[in-house]
């Protein structure tokens, strides 16, 4: 195995600021950061390379924030002094900044430029993400992207450094999160609950899931419904290969007068339940509605939930996780 950590110049490792760093802008505090906001939340997005940055920026994007993705920790200051940032971008819920080791001052300021972010009335947060070795070097081979510290010798002896490198940060995060076992929807749904913490967004966030349950739960799911009680259209030949997004499945499926009597009860269940929950104060709910391969009554019966729900609530969202699986 090759060691870098000889090769590692001092500037890579975390460590004091040197004096003359910022220059004269060495804080955030020396520059002056205008008055209109001082109340926008910011949130850095930094982590491992490979563990889902590029998607959680999207989802924070999703969200209702403006989102800059590798943005250098030493202009972070001069891009909030912008006086006009806020009416050249409208309504928008804060500043997420994706950065990380690709920026080679990020560690050694990235401290210093959070607490100078704080005195100055900014609600800062750290996320960091992070993934197992093995799922960041099967991602690599399948993206074939340049790791920001391929310099230190193997792709497998980069990741084990920049992880050593990242340890301290990832110690101070107020959110961790392993992407190991996450698929994009479901990191997706990680980060929108962080986002709803820090947004004036009014409205409950609804997701509405179909999924197989061979292929697991949905872990962040608030109500679960279990529809394989309804005629299985895999069953019939003609019917097997097609998905609950063609007519030949939702006419299957919604032709069946179960299928009638247990949208009207789950509907008026629905009806009851979300304006509570969103009386209760709670931001984000997740319905998760499962069959067994999560490619056809799922499909058609997550699809009827969200269109009675988009009438009252139009924050809901409809997600089909495992339609293309199998």
């Amino acid at each position: 195995m090759v060691s870098c950590n000889a090769a590692v110049p001092d500037r890579f490792k975390i460590g004091r600021p040197h004096p003359k760093t910022f220059h004269k802008h060495r804080n955030v505090q020396d520059v002056l950061i205008p008055q209109s906001m001082k109340k926008r939340p910011i949130i850095i997005v930094t982590g491992t390379s490979g563990s889902g940055k590029s998607t959680a920026l999207a989802a924070f994007e999703d969200a209702g924030f403006y989102c800059i993705d590798n943005m250098p920790v030493r202009l972070l200051p001069h891009f909030l002094q912008q006086s006009d940032l806020d009416q050249k971008n409208g309504p928008i819920a804060g500043w997420v900044f994706g950065m990380d080791l690709r920026d080679r001052n990020f560690l050694p300021h990235c401290r210093a430029m959070i607490d100078d972010l704080k005195q100055h009335g900014h609600p800062v947060t750290l996320v960091f993400l992070e993934a197992e070795e093995q799922i960041l070097l099967r991602r690599y081979n399948q993206t074939r992207r340049h790791h920001p510290l391929g310099h230190c010798g193997s792709l497998h002896d980069a990741i084990r450094e920049e992880k050593k490198q990242m340890q301290p940060l990832r110690k101070e995060a107020d959110h961790v999160i392993d992407t190991s076992r996450f698929s994009v929807h479901e990191l997706k749904f990680a980060i929108l609950n962080i986002a709803r913490q820090h947004t004036a967004i009014s409205g409950m966030a609804i997701n509405v899931v179909s999924f197989g349950f061979k292929y697991g739960a949905i872990p962040e799911a608030d109500l679960v419904m279990d529809v394989r009680f309804l005629s299985n259209p895999y069953f019939r030949a003609e019917l097997k290969d097609l998905d609950g997004e063609s007519k030949e499945i939702q006419d299957f499926v919604l032709q069946d007068p179960e299928t009638g009597l247990f949208l009207g009860a789950y509907f008026k269940l629905l009806d009851q339940v979300i304006p509570l929950y969103e009386k209760e104060g709670k931001a984000y709910l997740t319905i998760a509605i499962g069959c067994t391969g999560g490619r056809h009554r799922s499909v058609v019966i997550a699809q009827k939930v969200y269109e009675h729900i988009k009438r009252t609530q139009p924050t809901v969202r409809l997600i089909h996780r495992d339609i293309r699986s199998g």
